[in-house]
């Protein structure tokens, strides 16, 4: 059923996907605003969009001049159309009450992705904390003007396809169970009055959309799967229009932004200028990058990060992309490995035209897909043509520290040409016993050099190659329509889906 859906998703990335949910709540908006199903006139929306943007552009290239930053105008566009969404739209031109309102919290939202990057990391949803500054000083809040009934059907779907895209459903689940269970916690002596005030919280106020949009935003969102549900949680309990210190109440802004410090505390705070050294090719249209790094990143193998190459004549999937780390902890160089398809993104080919010495920036370190603490689970490795890349990080790792682990590795490939990492695999296979069942799934008929070789991964290759496949770790990483083919065939085999960990494979991000 969502592999339609997939297939659409994959072809955008994040940042243009929320920039498209906003424009279009922006319209819907303005439609309902016409019919007066919203009490906000079209004009005036449309005067609140021209004046946000105008300002967070300005602001924007000012702070990018004075910082010799690279400039992301896809981030500045988001903050200024969730700010255009949760500050109210005036109801003449000359409102100085909403200039005022509109213009602070605009120059600070900007701002603070400069002035509040703590060890050049944000530290706190911008628009958040331009709109509590703003509410500090000028004593004029932000109405959260979305958060209406009318708004709810789309704000829902829309929230829902950043969500799942991003693999935050589960994240956004458990911020509205932590939600709900504290306000029926905290209004038990209320009786079905309880109940109301779950309507009203759910349906009437911007739950939904912070809990979308603004919840899941990358830079303020932590590493870890865990630690993400422990962060909707502290958010969803500080939403609940019951919880108080005294006579302080939590606004949606400050909910979330205590949110985000505790996520500064327990996340790592990166972000890498890397230096490029060399180019290699490792397979058919597949090549390995190699960088120098102003610093040394702590990271588990395994994990990503997300990479921004800033450069002219962006196309539609902008100018970051995730990519999975394939150098090792204990490298001195860093490493990534890309495959190019054609036709290229205009980041895929500014990446492959850079020249020595050029740089790009990385952060947002992340990811589930490690290793077991437990050294004798025995694992099964499924890699889909690039996808082997976080594997290349494990097996260099597990050389470096000469720790030997039961491992299987089952390499899909088109053709023999496509194998990337032969050297190491084949390294890891005399000094660790990695056993390797490559898997060609185009192979040319009569060609002695593949014969014997599978042309698919099925049950009865993995019961005859793994006879013990029932005590195994399988790790999936590759295209998400390897990785969704072989998870249901893994249920076919009965395998526990705890015993199953999916690569969230960064590149469709």
């Amino acid at each position: 059923m969502m592999r339609p859906l997939d297939a659409i998703l994959n072809k955008i990335t994040m940042y243009r996907l929320v920039l498209y949910e906003l424009i279009f709540l922006i319209l819907v908006a303005g439609i309902l605003g016409f019919f007066h199903l919203v009490p906000y006139d079209p004009l005036y929306i449309g005067y609140s969009v021209v004046i946000i943007f105008a300002i967070a552009w300005i602001v924007n290239r000012a702070f990018a001049y004075f910082y010799d930053a690279p400039s992301n105008p896809e981030s500045t566009y988001i903050t200024a159309l969730i700010l255009v969404l949760i500050i109210a739209p005036p109801h003449a031109f000359n409102d100085f009450n909403f200039l005022a309102l509109a213009g602070w919290a605009a120059a600070w939202s900007i701002a603070s992705k400069y002035i509040f990057a703590i060890g050049q990391k944000h530290l706190c949803n911008p628009a958040a904390l331009g709109v509590a500054v703003t509410a500090l000083f000028l004593n004029q809040s932000a109405t959260w003007w979305i958060g209406t009934l009318w708004m709810l059907p789309f704000v829902a779907v829309g929230g829902f396809l950043i969500a799942h895209k991003i693999r935050r459903v589960g994240m956004v689940i458990v911020f509205g169970v932590a939600l709900v269970a504290t306000i029926l916690i905290l209004s038990s002596g209320e009786g079905t009055g309880a109940f109301h005030i779950v309507q009203a919280s759910l349906l009437y106020t911007p739950a939904v959309f912070l809990g979308t949009v603004m919840l899941t935003e990358p830079f303020t969102t932590p590493s870890t799967r865990f630690l993400r549900f422990y962060y909707a949680i502290i958010v969803g309990f500080l939403f609940a229009p019951e919880v108080h210190i005294g006579s302080f109440y939590f606004t949606p802004e400050l909910a979330l932004l205590a949110g985000n410090l505790f996520v500064y505390v327990v996340s790592p705070k990166v972000k890498l200028f890397l230096t490029l050294k060399d180019r290699l090719q490792i397979a058919e249209n597949t090549y390995e990058f190699v960088f120098s790094s102003n610093r040394k990143l702590s990271f588990s193998p395994g994990q990503y990060l997300e990479y921004t190459l800033a450069h002219s004549n962006a196309d539609s999937r902008g100018i970051r992309r995730y990519f999975t780390i394939a150098s090792s902890p204990t490298d001195s160089d860093f490493r990534v490995g890309v495959k190019f398809y054609q036709p290229m993104s205009s980041f895929k080919r500014t990446l492959l035209s850079m020249k020595m010495g050029e740089t790009l920036v990385a952060s947002q370190l992340a990811g589930d897909f490690v290793l077991p603490s437990d050294k004798k689970k025995k694992l099964v490795f499924i890699a889909g043509g690039i996808g082997i890349t976080p594997f290349r990080s494990m097996l260099q790792h597990l050389l470096d520290t000469n720790d030997r682990r039961d491992i299987t590795l089952l390499y899909s490939n088109n053709t023999m040409s496509d194998i990337a990492y032969m050297p190491l695999i084949t390294q890891a296979e005399r000094e660790l016993g990695l056993v390797t069942l490559p898997i060609l799934t185009n192979q040319p008929l009569g060609d002695s050099k593949v014969e014997g070789i599978p042309s698919v991964i099925s049950e009865q290759l993995i019961a005859k190659e793994i006879p013990d496949y029932q005590d195994c770790l399988f790790y999936l990483s590759g295209p998400q329509a390897m990785v969704t083919a072989y998870s249901d065939l893994l249920s076919r085999l009965k395998i526990p889906k705890r015993h199953v960990k999916k690569d969230y494979f960064p590149g469709f991000a």
